[in-house]
């Protein structure tokens, strides 16, 4: 008995290992996954350029399989690409054939798609991409390469509101600062812009012609080719076509007898001159001059506003409840935090109206009362409400605008008040500090009314406009600008601003203003005052409109 036993569990134990050894030859034989499977993470991975996972699915390596693909994305400029696979298809006992829809962005020309195959193979019982060139493009072969050519439409114009061009060489030098010049494009240009440019093509470089060019360039007619398929080098085969656009033109904001008119004024003067005029009721830029070439300095100078800026410090002092008749004192010299401050030429006036201080801009008044009423914080919101401290832009390349840092000390505080300190300002920004003025909300100023702003127009406090209006009216009629010339119904603040070392101290004229529905800044460098060199300077600008 024990015998028979030992023969039967012998008997059972020989069957179960064969039983098992069956399963494992139809575990190890059998073929693993799907061509379906490996076509969908292969495309897949080809759609989002991850390289690495296509060459997983590889079959055998190919040393030409990343080339192909870097080759296509440079010479057919392709910034996306999307790839749809329609149908996979058993050719035989361990082969099949993917069939897929590409569908290319290419820079600068648009969309295109066109339809191939991808060959399967099973290698070592796994489904692979049995890869070969034309898995790329049916028509690709080896040594062949990718290329566009282009045929570019005519350059769409630049004009001013009125619709006259503006991007000839018969326009101003100051207009040709904003617009900007057509260049021959570099081999840098080209990498930035795409393959459909050639180095030597004309491209826009500077001011608005670099800031659209896409948008004035349109769309080139283009052929997509493939070199060298048939083995000849130079032999280019259109594999496809898409049809260009025409550029669209640019209308500008520029008004050209307000242009004119600007420039006008500051074409004689013997020192350094820049204007900038803004419609205050929609920020739209009118006209921008400098009476110097090379460094645009009515968009980019960064200078201290000087007593312009009283005009901001004058609506925060007036929310915080100084009225434009309430008694102040306007003496010789005051100290502040240690900082001595004056007022122009020693002047002194006593015991004068808020607004008569404003009027003879008393830097005595000014700095006590942004220390009594205002503080640094309160100063800064209320220039931010004028667009300080905001990174303008108006539709050419970036430009200045205006900075106030918090004021550190009471002494920086005060100087501050009335524009010195670490202040700065373009003419861009002190003239739409005027158009706030004028409107009652201050709006981001812009070249081009057709590109989005980024910027929301900020209303001023309420019940400051009216009383502003009549401050800077006395600017003109009774204050530091009365000697200047300035046509009836002209509102402004006249500006010296002090810079450099305090051993050698010299100084800017401003003038900011509005007259109606058109507001304007001025300055003149190195001008002793803004009463007697910018203030006259807007005088002439504004009688040359009448």
């Amino acid at each position: 008995m024990p015998r028979g036993r030992t023969i039967a569990i012998t008997t059972v134990t020989t069957v179960l290992v064969a039983g098992a050894a069956g399963g494992g030859a139809w575990w190890y034989l059998h073929t693993r996954g799907t061509p379906q499977e490996t076509a969908q993470r292969f495309t897949q991975a080809w759609q989002r350029g991850d390289q690495a996972a296509m060459r997983a699915e590889l079959g055998t390596a190919d040393p030409a399989f990343a080339r192909a693909y870097d080759d296509m994305r440079k010479g057919w400029a392709v910034e996306g690409t999307a790839i749809r696979l329609d149908s996979v298809r058993e050719t035989g006992d361990d082969t099949a054939q993917a069939a897929y829809t590409a569908t290319l962005r290419l820079k600068n020309v648009g969309e295109w798609s066109y339809s191939g195959t991808i060959d399967l193979a099973v290698v070592d019982r796994h489904w692979k991409v049995d890869w070969s060139p034309r898995a790329v493009h049916p028509d690709l072969t080896a040594g062949s390469s990718f290329a566009l050519k282009t045929d570019w439409p005519e350059r769409a114009a630049i004009t001013a509101a009125g619709g006259e061009r503006i991007d000839g060489g018969d326009v101003g030098g100051s207009v040709q600062q904003l617009v900007g010049f057509l260049d021959k494009a570099t081999d840098k240009d080209v990498k930035k812009l795409g393959s459909s440019y050639r180095t030597g093509q004309a491209v826009g470089r500077g001011g608005l012609q670099e800031r659209f060019q896409q948008r004035l360039a349109g769309t080139p007619s283009t052929q997509i080719q493939l070199v060298g398929t048939g083995g000849a080098a130079g032999t280019a085969k259109t594999v496809g076509t898409i049809e260009g656009e025409k550029g669209e033109p640019l209308e500008t904001s520029l008004d050209l007898r307000v242009q004119n008119a600007a420039a006008g004024a500051v074409r004689d003067l013997d020192k350094t001159a820049s204007m900038v005029a803004v419609k205050p009721s929609t920020g739209e830029i009118l006209a921008v001059v400098n009476n110097k070439g090379g460094f645009n300095r009515a968009l980019n100078g960064a200078y201290p506003p000087g007593s312009t800026f009283k005009a901001v410090t004058a609506v925060g002092l007036l929310e915080a409840g100084v009225g434009p008749g309430d008694k102040v004192t306007c003496p010789k010299d005051v100290n502040i935090g240690g900082l001595p401050i004056r007022n122009s030429h020693h002047a002194a006036y006593g015991s004068v109206t808020f607004s008569d201080s404003f009027a003879h801009s008393c830097n005595t008044t000014f700095a006590p009362l942004a220390k009594e009423r205002l503080g640094a914080d309160e100063m800064v919101r209320t220039a931010e409400l004028f667009g300080f401290n905001e990174q303008l832009d108006i539709g050419t390349a970036e430009v200045h605008g205006g900075k106030i840092p918090r004021a550190e000390s009471d002494a920086e505080l005060a100087a501050e008040s009335f524009g010195q300190g670490r202040i700065t300002a373009s003419p861009l920004m002190m003239a739409s500090v005027a158009a706030a003025l004028a409107d009652g909300t201050w709006r981001p100023p812009t070249l081009v009314p057709s590109a989005a702003q980024k910027l929301e127009p900020r209303a001023l406090p309420e019940g400051v406009v009216g009383p502003m209006h009549r401050m800077m009216s006395a600017v003109v009629t009774k204050g530091t600008a009365e000697g200047a010339g300035l046509p009836a119904g002209t509102r402004g603040k006249t500006g010296t601003a002090e810079y450099g070392p305090q051993d050698d101290l010299k100084t800017h004229a401003w003038f900011i203003g509005f007259r109606g529905d058109l507001a304007f800044a001025v300055i003149v460098e190195e001008g002793a005052g803004g009463g007697t060199d910018a203030a006259p300077v807007a005088a002439a600008f504004l009688r040359a409109l009448d």
